[in-house]
């Protein structure tokens, strides 16, 4: 059964809107220096976006928002190993968020981003494993951990936020 065409128009448009903002947050922040000197640190800002659609639009939605910024990324940023490390890791977060969200509240999302983050750096370091061929990479996952629990406990708060405020506007 398609949707009346206004309804799709709508979703479009919302798909788009956050795909854009999701993929403007991602490019501004790949100029921002590393907060860290290791590999793969950085805040993730851009998964507010994927962490709130997780919640209120559901998991498809999710991932179409996710599987664009993605790409997109990779294309606008000239670099497509972004594509493949990105890729990897947002599918396996993607997973994490979707999973916790069947057993969480909408005002509990705040608790699945920082679960996400930590998949998210599993999945890219199995892709690094993968290219290098080396088991090597793993000696980062100490540092990705702290650094992903961290970075996701903020970015979950800021998705809690983000959703509060929009259903207080009525979005």
């Amino acid at each position: 059964m398609t949707p009346p065409p206004g309804r799709a128009a709508g979703r479009i448009t919302r798909l788009a809107l956050l795909t854009a903002i999701a993929l403007t947050i991602f490019l501004v922040e790949a100029q921002l220096p590393a907060p860290l000197p290791v590999p793969g640190v950085k805040l993730g800002l851009a998964n507010i976006v994927t962490v709130y659609a997780v919640f209120a639009l559901g998991p498809g939605d999710a991932l179409l928002i996710l599987s664009a910024r993605v790409f997109l990324g990779a294309v606008f940023s000239g670099q497509m190993m972004t594509l493949l490390y990105s890729g990897a890791g947002g599918l396996l977060a993607w997973g994490a968020m979707v999973l916790l969200s069947r057993s969480l509240s909408q005002w509990q999302l705040w608790l699945c981003s920082p679960a996400a983050a930590l998949f998210h750096n599993a999945g890219q370091l199995l892709a690094a494993a993968a290219v290098m061929g080396t088991w090597a990479v793993l000696a980062y996952l100490p540092y990705l951990i702290l650094s992903g629990l961290l970075t996701g406990l903020f970015t979950g708060l800021c998705a809690q936020f983000l959703l509060k405020r929009l259903e207080k506007l009525g979005v």
